[in-house]
């Protein structure tokens, strides 16, 4: 009797307890169907109506669909300039919200003077946008750039004027892919055409290549101006073409590729007595010779390198062509040519008036001398060093300690 009581309870317990679950999971079933029902009546709030694709009556346009006379549209210009000037002075006066809004406005009514109109007014504001940090605002102008590059693309025949608005304004907000994209189509249409402004798109293109460190693509396209160049005679084109190859080899760490332009451009420099420009060339083309392991060849060209700066005068230069063909004796072990070139560097640091290179010139010829067991030798170089250093306040201690360390080790 008493365990059919129990077996009752159990039973009337479990049956409570389905229901309250039953309930419960329908209420829950029921308050989920009125908020998804809720979410698609009102979007959320964090993704706001784009403010460029606003289409309440402008009082500037009330009729936004209606052909404009021409004195229409010159007032309506008018009007957006003043428009810019309030956005301006709002910014000056760290009101940046307030600015992009009359901004966004000013923009909006740009699409009744045609599309150039729109896109120069949006790389223009698209360029404050990213001077200000203001990331949605640039990708606001960078979609609507794109809705407007597919509208262009769709017609027959291509405006370049538009095409090179375009360009220009995916440059202003930083989109270089974009851009590139627009300028090979304009390369290609003036190519087509035989248009004497492929040129100059083709400049555009390598300097985006260049400015975003492509190096490979910017290197692509200097190589093609270079072959323009050379084609029509234009030897102030090929210098140019030929430094800006060189900068990229340099900073894509191909010594091979350009030693190869360097060279070519030394014997343009020389060719059009460009002396001045030699001892710089020439000892980077050092550099790439020593990091392709073509010693001898550095050591030419550093040698190069220095006569000719001291031929012109040029002491400081002549000092850092002494100073890299001393690193290289002494890495090949050619201790008395070292000392023999620091002589020389003496002289040039005190012609180029340069006190820390001679301080520092006193200096590694004393550690050449001790690294050559003459410790007398080195002694002097460092008493001449600490006299500069005393000039300069700078690193007497470290002299000092130098000449200790000599004078005890000869005293043991």
């Amino acid at each position: 009797m008493h365990n059919c009581s129990n077996t009752c309870l159990l039973e009337m317990f479990r049956r409570r307890v389905k229901v309250v679950v039953t309930a419960t999971l329908s209420l829950w079933l029921c308050c989920s169907s009125i908020a998804l029902a809720q979410n698609k009546k009102s979007p959320p709030s964090e993704f706001p109506l784009n403010p460029l694709e606003i289409t309440t009556p402008d009082p500037l346009l009330p009729t936004p669909n209606q052909l404009l006379s021409p004195q229409e549209r010159q007032n309506l210009a008018t009007a957006l300039d003043q428009l810019n000037a309030q956005a301006q002075a709002r910014l000056a006066a760290g009101d940046n919200r307030g600015a992009f809004e009359i901004w966004n406005r000013e923009l909006r009514l740009r699409r009744a003077l045609g599309t150039l109109a729109e896109v120069q007014a949006l790389g223009r504001v698209g360029a404050i946008a990213w001077s200000e940090n203001e990331r949605t605002q640039v990708q606001i102008i960078t979609q609507r750039l794109q809705t407007i590059q597919q509208q262009v693309q769709s017609q027959p025949t291509a405006d370049l004027t538009l095409l090179r608005a375009l360009g220009y304004a995916y440059q202003q907000v930083r989109s270089p892919q974009q851009a590139l994209e627009v300028y090979n189509q304009i390369l290609k249409l003036e190519r087509q055409q035989n248009a004497a402004t492929a040129e100059s798109t083709l400049r555009t293109i390598a300097e985006l290549h260049l400015s975003w460190f492509d190096y490979p693509q910017a290197a692509k396209s200097y190589q093609e101006l270079l072959t323009l160049a050379n084609s029509r005679g234009d030897r102030v084109g090929e210098v140019t073409y030929l430094q800006q190859l060189a900068y990229i080899y340099d900073r894509a760490r191909q010594p091979q590729q350009a030693l190869v332009v360097k060279q070519r451009l030394a014997e343009l420099y020389l060719n059009d007595a460009q002396f001045t420009q030699v001892p710089a060339l020439r000892l980077a083309i050092a550099a790439d010779y020593q990091a392709l392991g073509q010693i001898q060849q550095a050591f030419q060209n550093y040698q190069e390198a220095y006569a000719s700066a001291w031929s012109l005068q040029q002491y400081a230069r002549a000092g850092d062509a002494l100073r890299q063909l001393i690193a290289l004796y002494r890495t090949q072990g050619q201790v008395n040519e070292a000392l023999q070139a620091s002589q020389i560097l003496l002289e040039a640091d005190q012609r180029a008036a340069n006190f820390y290179g001679l301080m520092n010139t006193y200096d590694q010829i004393g550690q050449i001398h001790l690294q050559n067991g003459n410790p007398t030798a080195a002694l002097s170089a460092f008493e001449q060093g600490l006299a500069i250093a005393q000039q300069l306040q700078y690193q007497q201690s470290y002299f000092t300690q130098q000449i200790q360390q000599i004078q005890q080790n000869s005293t043991q």
